[in-house]
């Protein structure tokens, strides 16, 4: 279910600066504010820097009361941790969002306490991963860390409705648009059926056809050669990555495969680099069974950006199988479409 977003708070209060104020008749001296006071006095400027100060402090308290919030309302099994018998916490500990978000417990601790602290984008999107954030709260939470949250998510500005179209009227071929980071940015009916039941189902963030052949098992039991299949994704990965080698989107892609997945590491540390080249692939639907199709990429941006990637089929027996599955994903649409 989909929770709202809260918006930060506001404050009107400035910083008081110190000297004399304007009054009446001449100048009067200013009281000496409190220690930690930012209230502005009437008729007196208020200072830009202490202002954003201020705006700082009150986005960090936000931060930090949205992250217990959302702590406390995850159970210990939703993320595959045992409860125990001494559980007092509701949800999770803060050193169970630590674990598993691969930060340290002091300084996931100090974000909780909203201390001065800067937070980078790969944190937040581990943070956002741990605490099951949907697209909504990933935003608010990347909005209140000051950071832009480099994931795709669920929409890219270059997927235009022409596009959408496109992909709409290739049916019952299997096709979707990835960019050179194997982000599935869209997709058809048949492309979601075809390796697993739902791919709408995975939150638009895991839509990642590494970290779907790294880390999902569904996904891993539709592909025929895994073992090949997940090295030359890997090699193509580092291939393309050499343009991007400091764009957080990229590094975080990297930092959360090596974490989430052993073969991963194994595969990267051997420093294997490939060409881009169709082939033919053989995937084991859950509805249809064995399909075989010539993978096909269609660049849509220069330096082999943005493609298009189509699976028609390779033999007549697939043909028949991936009509089927377009036929099952239409009775689907349509029983969804009735129940709303």
């Amino acid at each position: 279910m989909t929770t709202m977003a809260r918006d930060a708070t506001t404050g009107s209060a400035g910083a008081r600066s110190t000297g004399a104020a304007q009054v009446p008749g001449g100048v009067a001296p200013v009281p000496a504010a409190p220690a930690g006071s930012v209230e502005a006095v009437p008729g007196q400027a208020v200072s830009s820097g202490a202002a954003a100060g201020r705006g700082s402090e009150i986005r960090r308290h936000e931060l930090a009361t949205f992250l217990r919030s959302r702590r406390e309302r995850i159970t210990p099994e939703q993320v595959g941790l045992p409860r125990g018998r001494r559980r007092r916490t509701p949800g999770l500990r803060r050193e169970e969002v630590a674990q598993l978000s691969a930060v340290g417990v002091t300084w996931y601790t100090w974000l909780e306490q909203a201390r001065d602290i800067q937070v980078s984008e790969q944190v937040l999107d581990a943070l956002a991963r741990t605490l099951l954030l949907d697209a909504g709260e990933r935003a608010h939470l990347f909005q209140l860390g000051g950071a832009v949250d480099p994931s795709p998510a669920a929409q890219c500005s270059g997927i235009t409705p022409a596009l959408r179209l496109m992909l709409r009227q290739l049916e019952p071929v299997p096709a979707c648009i990835q960019n050179s980071r194997y982000d599935i940015l869209a997709y058809n009916r048949t492309y979601a059926r075809l390796m697993m039941r739902d791919l709408d189902t995975v939150p638009p963030a895991d839509r990642n056809c590494l970290v779907l052949a790294y880390t999902n098992a569904e996904w891993r039991e539709s592909i025929v050669f895994l073992d090949e299949a997940m090295r030359l994704m890997a090699a193509r990965l580092r291939v393309s990555m050499a343009g991007h080698l400091g764009e957080p989107a990229w590094k975080m892609l990297v930092k959360r495969l090596r974490t989430e997945s052993a073969e991963f590491r194994e595969i990267w540390e051997r420093y294997e680099v490939v060409s881009a080249r169709g082939k033919t692939k053989q995937f084991v639907s859950p509805y249809v069974g064995l399909v075989t199709v010539d993978h096909t990429d269609l660049w849509l941006a220069p330096a082999q950006g943005a493609r298009m990637v189509t699976y028609p089929p390779a033999d007549e027996q697939s043909r028949q199988r991936l009509e089927r599955l377009h036929a099952i994903a239409l009775e689907a649409e349509a029983g969804e479409a009735g129940a709303a």
